[in-house]
């Protein structure tokens, strides 16, 4: 299957599905057939913090028939927060769109995990991954969702990660099992990558972008 990805949302994201899609593939003795646009990581936030979901849709909409046009047989967003708009962006894709928020309840449930700690996005961490989550209980630091959120957002566009940045998510992390009972930390912001790798916090952490890859990667080899 001819695998779509809109990319860009931000950068440092799109190259980590990329590595990751393509290792995955590998594993399963496939051959990645693979077709990437570029969506604005600075449309995209203004969107998201405005709420502006009809608008961000129409956005993935004209990428999607790209990707169509290209031969894709089916399109991903490639970013977590760019998510907000999923529900309105499918009516108008041109191709079936592959959640990466939907297979998460799943593997949690699997994973025997009552309860987990989201960092992310404003919206991401606000609504419990958009409320999506029916068989695991997740929490966030509520208190301090504007000052995480903003941090993340700063970092996804800058593409990089500073040590303060990072030692703010690795805490904000150690609290979310500490203080709030998380089972583990759920990295809902695909740029929390550039943060969480390589390190060692003492906490169980899952990369949901390695779920929606191996989605992806599965379709890949059918």
């Amino acid at each position: 299957m001819h695998i779509g990805l809109i990319g860009g949302i931000g950068v440092a994201a799109t190259l980590v599905y990329y590595q990751r899609l393509t290792a995955a593939v590998d594993r399963l003795g496939g051959k990645l057939e693979l077709t990437m646009v570029h969506a604005d990581v600075h449309e995209l936030l203004r969107n998201n913090l405005a709420d502006n979901r009809d608008a961000q849709a129409q956005v993935y909409a004209r990428l999607i028939d790209r990707l169509k046009a290209a031969g894709a047989d089916c399109a991903a967003i490639t970013s977590l927060g760019g998510h907000f708009c999923y529900n309105e962006t499918v009516p108008l894709s041109s191709l079936p769109l592959v959640s990466a928020v939907e297979p998460l309840d799943d593997f949690f449930a699997a994973e025997g995990l009552a309860r987990v700690g989201l960092l992310g996005t404003r919206v991401v961490m606000r609504t419990g991954l958009y409320g999506q989550l029916k068989k695991t209980q997740a929490v966030a630091l509520e208190d301090e969702i504007d000052g995480i959120g903003q941090t993340y957002q700063d970092m996804a566009i800058a593409g990089r990660c500073t040590e303060a940045q990072r030692a703010l998510f690795l805490d904000a992390g150690r609290r979310l099992v500490e203080d709030r009972g998380a089972d583990a930390v759920v990295l809902a912001g695909t740029d929390l990558n550039l943060a969480f790798d390589g390190a060692r916090p003492g906490y169980r952490v899952i990369d949901a972008l390695d779920i929606h890859v191996d989605v992806l990667a599965r379709m890949a080899v059918t």
